[in-house]
């Protein structure tokens, strides 16, 4: 037999009792009523057995089990009765409402009381006297009690499964949430490590390689100085972000980089790139020089940091340029360098800067250009140009 057929064990418990209990009545010849059409006391237990047998279909066919029971229920009004047989039968009302479709836990407790009421009106014609009222009562606490307290238990059991699901559902969202909020952090992480040591390591790599590959004492000795100040400058960001990962502090660092720091950076690029032979210049053409959020003046000095790196791996010997402009409520960050060869040692590049770059602009809802153009005079330059509202509601990176 299928396990979707299969009596529960506390079904077929029930079942047991009942019938022993109904028998044990009968053999104490307890009986509910006299003066029958079946006098015989053995006939009740017909009904008895059905009822008692239907028990074990309360949970896999309640429907069945209920209109079944009904007609063996009627059948025991011919009879002497039992008590057993009718508390059975409250039973399967019960379970008719808790464990049938939706539709019948809707339509059993209307039923029932329409019986109820048509049973009591029915008899108090006929009998005309107050004692008709008790067999409607009877009648009630027969059918409409057990389905009345079946919808409810079934009505607290779905809302009971409803928040089950519903916390369910606020756990996995919450566990979506967090898995966001560490991928997040995890990217700004990388983000800010890249753009605060790339451009002290490629100073490093371009440097180190000139001292190897050109034998000449001062070029070595110029070299040795640059890669020990970008050393001492990438060790100093490299303790401070591995202080701000030990403390847990905010989301940014407390000492962020400003708009206010592009004059010393530009000018740590210039000493960096003069034995590749690039010249930068920096132009800030902005007529109001106020502070402006701390998202917006950090993602722009990491727009120029980064570039200028790609400038010292990439650029051929020539101008590069970084300017700052604002108009309205938009700061524009342009900076451009030569496309070409050049004799020098190159350091390599993995592109994460151009992706770090593209997702600070992002988070602040801005848009940046980063590709090869023509400049006035002719020559191929690589631009990046960002454009970084300004406004107070700007999210942080």
């Amino acid at each position: 037999m299928s396990s979707s057929f299969r009596p529960h064990r506390h079904d077929v418990l029930l079942a047991v009792v009942g019938l022993s209990g109904g028998i044990l009545l009968w053999l104490l010849g307890l009986h509910l009523q006299g003066n029958r059409l079946f006098t015989a006391p053995w006939v009740c237990l017909v009904p008895l057995v059905v009822v008692s047998g239907l028990e074990l279909l309360r949970r896999t066919a309640p429907q069945v089990g209920l209109v079944v029971g009904t007609l063996a229920m009627v059948a025991d009004q011919f009879t002497v009765g039992n008590l057993a047989t009718v508390l059975l039968f409250t039973d399967l009302v019960y379970a008719a409402v808790l464990y049938g479709k939706p539709s019948a836990a809707r339509r059993i407790p209307v039923t029932t009381f329409l019986i109820m009421v048509a049973v009591t009106i029915g008899f108090l014609a006929w009998f005309r006297n107050p004692q008709a009222l008790l067999i409607g009562v009877v009648t009630g606490m027969i059918s409409f009690g057990p389905a009345l307290t079946g919808a409810s238990v079934r009505n607290h059991r779905d809302a009971a499964e409803t928040a089950r699901l519903h916390a369910e559902q606020t756990a996995l969202l919450a566990e979506m949430d967090r898995v966001q909020a560490v991928t997040a952090e995890r990217t700004r992480m990388a983000r800010e490590l890249h753009d605060v040591v790339a451009n002290h390591l490629s100073a490093i790599a371009v440097h180190s390689t000139a001292a190897l590959s050109i034998d000449k004492p001062a070029t070595s000795r110029d070299a040795l100085g640059v890669i020990r100040e970008n050393s001492v400058a990438g060790l100093a960001e490299m303790r401070r972000l591995i202080k701000l990962l030990r403390t847990g502090g905010s989301s940014e660092p407390a000492a962020s980089p400003t708009l206010a720091s592009l004059d010393a950076l530009v000018e740590q690029a210039r000493t960096n790139a003069a034995s590749s032979g690039l010249t930068c210049t920096f132009e800030d053409t902005r007529e109001e020089r106020e502070p402006l959020p701390a998202p917006v003046e950090l993602a722009a000095y990491r727009i120029v940091q980064e570039s200028l790196t790609n400038a010292l791996k990439h650029a051929a010997p020539g101008p590069v340029g970084v300017r700052l402009d604002r108009a309205g409520p938009v700061l524009t960050v342009e900076i451009s360098s030569v496309i070409g060869e050049r004799p020098g040692p190159r350091a390599p590049g993995s592109g994460a800067g151009l992706v770090g770059m593209r997702e600070r602009v992002a988070l602040l809802g801005g848009t940046i250009e980063a590709g090869p153009s023509v400049a006035g005079d002719g020559a191929r330059i690589w631009r990046v140009r960002a454009e970084l509202p300004v406004t107070e509601g700007t999210s942080r990176t």
